[in-house]
């Protein structure tokens, strides 16, 4: 890793009790905010991908899309947004997935990933595992190959770092927060 953990860490928010009680929010717009923040994450993740063999990069729904497309441009890839049901326009496919506070499905378009593309797929944070799980489904099911999933931010104690590599899908965070 080219950077110190600690200073993309340092610059995430905890908003505590949001959207639940007991739930520790980490908030990454102050990151996002701060143009030098935000090109040294960037570099990272582009600095780790730039010279292996990536097709597409997609990127789930909302925060996902911010990195995503983001890296995807720096790579000169293009980039697939996975999106919350009911927003794509055109055929789907859907996974429903659990969250730490409650269920969801996200969708691709049928004809997003071709058979055999090459996939980094990109999220802001892995908590259960369980939106970035829903994303790999989707790419394997429409033939893709899911070559790393990427965030910012890792909280272990969720187990869904764990679960994501149990799938057989390598994971890589720039950081993580231990208590959740």
């Amino acid at each position: 890793m080219l950077i110190d953990p600690g200073y993309i860490r340092s610059r995430i928010r905890t908003v505590p009790d949001w959207p639940l009680p007991g739930v520790q929010f980490r908030d990454i717009t102050p990151l996002l905010q701060d143009p030098k923040t935000f090109r040294v994450l960037i570099d990272c993740f582009v600095h780790r991908y730039m010279d292996r063999p990536i097709d597409v990069v997609a990127g789930i729904d909302a925060r996902g899309f911010i990195l995503g497309s983001v890296i995807a441009y720096e790579l000169n890839r293009g980039f697939v947004p996975i999106r919350k049901k009911g927003k794509l326009p055109y055929h789907t496919v859907a996974e429903e997935y659990e969250l730490e506070y409650g269920s969801a499905t996200v969708e691709l378009h049928a004809d997003a990933i071709a058979q055999g593309q090459r996939v980094l797929l990109v999220d802001d944070l892995v908590a259960t595992g369980g939106t970035m799980l829903a994303g790999a489904k989707l790419i394997r099911r429409l033939g893709g190959e899911v070559l790393e999933a990427a965030s910012i931010v890792d909280l272990p104690e969720l187990g869904g770092s764990a679960l994501i590599r149990a799938e057989g899908v390598p994971l890589f965070t720039v950081c993580e927060f231990a208590g959740h």
